[in-house]
């Protein structure tokens, strides 16, 4: 178990709380984020700005910067005089960042990591709980949305900030591709193979090993990746 200063010196490390403006904004991003990689919002949907604030209760101003981000962050696209649009995925053209994302989860236990209290353990061993009873009756979309939960956790670990603004972002580029290759996936072998590297971390979590975190995470983003690039006429990494 880490020290009792220790985890206090980490508590000091956290981000300070946001304004109510900052609240509504990541609450806006967060939502519209999520849809996009649940594919609520396919690939080439139009999205409006006017729809979007009338169901925020928002201006469009809000709105507006909200969908910049995620143009910035390569979730939409916009096209003078015609639109905003989710853009696709594909999982050649996004191989150099799986790459990265290998290589910057190993530093997710090195730079910085904030330890985690007996709250956040119970909060993963919740998690494992959900695959547990999700491997009883898979479903594509839960198992999406356990995988996006199961990340923020990690990254809620990261005490390095622009480690973690730029696996945040690295991370949703591309879990969109996961759920397009369910129907070339076996979804009950994913659940398995999920759930161990749950099972893993939770370990690490659970003795303070927070170094092994990152080398678990990263074997499993590979391993992960080359099963879906392993479709006829494709090569693994």
């Amino acid at each position: 178990m880490r020290p009792v200063a220790q985890l206090a010196s980490a508590r000091s490390r956290r981000p300070p709380r946001k304004s109510l403006s900052r609240e509504r904004f990541e609450r806006i991003y967060n939502t519209i984020r999520d849809r996009i990689c649940l594919l609520d919002y396919p690939p080439y949907a139009r999205l409006a700005e006017e729809e979007f604030a009338q169901e925020f209760g928002v201006s469009r101003t809000p709105i507006r910067s909200v969908l910049s981000r995620l143009e910035a962050e390569g979730l939409l696209q916009s096209r003078h005089g015609v639109g905003t649009f989710v853009t696709d995925v594909d999982i050649e053209a996004l191989a150099q960042v799986f790459q990265l994302r290998m290589e910057l989860a190993v530093l997710l236990g090195k730079l910085d990591p904030l330890p985690r209290t007996p709250a956040d353990v119970a909060r993963v061993r919740a998690l494992v709980a959900r695959c547990d009873a999700l491997a009883e009756a898979p479903d594509p979309r839960a198992f999406a949305r356990l995988n996006m939960d199961f990340f923020q956790e990690l990254s809620a670990m990261t005490g390095n900030q622009p480690l973690r603004e730029i696996s945040e972002r690295l991370y949703y580029q591309t879990t969109r591709i996961w759920l397009r290759s369910v129907p070339r996936l076996n979804l009950r072998d994913e659940i398995v193979v999920f759930r161990r590297e749950m099972a893993d971390i939770l370990a690490a979590m659970e003795v303070g090993d927070l170094e092994a975190i990152g080398y678990i995470r990263r074997s499993h983003i590979s391993m992960s990746f080359n099963r879906m690039r392993l479709y006829p006429g494709q090569k693994p990494l």
